[in-house]
């Protein structure tokens, strides 16, 4: 996701972290902390899933806000934080309908929010920065609550994850063993073709054997579902580097040794998710009980 990882372009010094231009060693480290916690929370329980993503979600929102201060704009980060919290405790219990009817309150409240606190400042583009941040962080996070109240929703979760994790994955090792094609250099220089196919490769093979075992559906479905994963990820990963590139940042933030932000790691998967449930719905129909 963003810089840290999925396509990089072979080459660069003998240092520590000639390619990936991160500690490689710590970054493994905690990837794999945040995936053992993230399966850890599936088998155990989805409640539990949820306050993980309630956390990720805030954290990522209190970056976003951090970020926009480069450029003089002020997110209402309280009525923010509480529509975060909203937003996917009500995706989890009402279904879609909930989730459209909280994202419409949060953005109105924060509108009002903003205008009623900003007597002479800049209050039309805050409210407006505050919608975009709705929609960016809890709205797209919103549809991996959707996945997880289905029946087998732990499955649907983690399969989705997966798909991240692989696209990340053999992205980043196609593109430092054989990355020589920039991808978008003017928007994010170290991502290749090669390393794009890495993803769809590795994405596509995880995709076929978690539809067949999972769900026993067609492996060619499983490889369509990683194939628009990684599509997905690499816009999602693409607009977060030009919304950095804007402010002039290289991460979103410090939370993540060897990673940067929260933003860091969601930015691919929230584009993503959206698709990977409708898919799943598809692919798989639930019955109501």
């Amino acid at each position: 996701m963003a810089e840290t990882a999925g396509t990089e372009l072979a080459g660069g010094d003998d240092s520590a972290t000639p390619r990936a231009g991160r500690d490689l060693p710590i970054a493994i480290g905690v990837g794999l902390g945040l995936l053992a916690a993230v399966i850890a929370s599936l088998v155990f329980r989805k409640e539990v899933f949820i306050l993980l993503a309630v956390a990720f979600c805030g954290a990522g929102m209190w970056e976003l806000a951090q970020a926009f201060t480069r450029r003089a704009i002020a997110l209402p980060l309280l009525p923010l934080l509480v529509g975060v919290v909203g937003i996917l405790v009500s995706a989890y219990a009402g279904g879609p309908e909930a989730l459209f009817v909280a994202f419409m309150l949060t953005a109105g409240g924060v509108v009002v929010w903003r205008v009623l606190d900003g007597a002479g400042a800049p209050a039309l583009r805050d409210a407006a920065a505050a919608i975009f941040a709705t929609a960016y962080l809890p709205f797209m996070g919103g549809f991996v609550m959707l996945m997880l109240a289905q029946p087998d929703g732990p499955q649907r979760v983690a399969l989705f994850v997966l798909l991240s994790v692989a696209s990340d994955t053999g992205g980043y090792a196609a593109g430092v063993l054989l990355g020589r094609h920039p991808l978008a250099p003017s928007v994010s220089p170290k991502k290749s073709w090669e390393g794009l196919a890495g993803s769809l490769l590795l994405a596509g093979a995880v995709g076929a054997v978690g539809m067949s075992w999972a769900f026993d559906r067609s492996p060619t479905v499983g490889v369509a579902l990683g194939v628009a994963a990684v599509l997905t990820s690499t816009l999602g990963d693409l607009a977060e580097s030009l919304l950095k590139r804007d402010l002039e940042l290289k991460d979103m933030g410090t939370l993540l040794p060897g990673h940067g932000g929260v933003l860091d790691r969601l930015d691919s998967m929230l584009l993503s998710a959206p698709l990977v449930y409708l898919v799943l719905l598809l692919a798989v129909p639930t019955v109501a009980v």
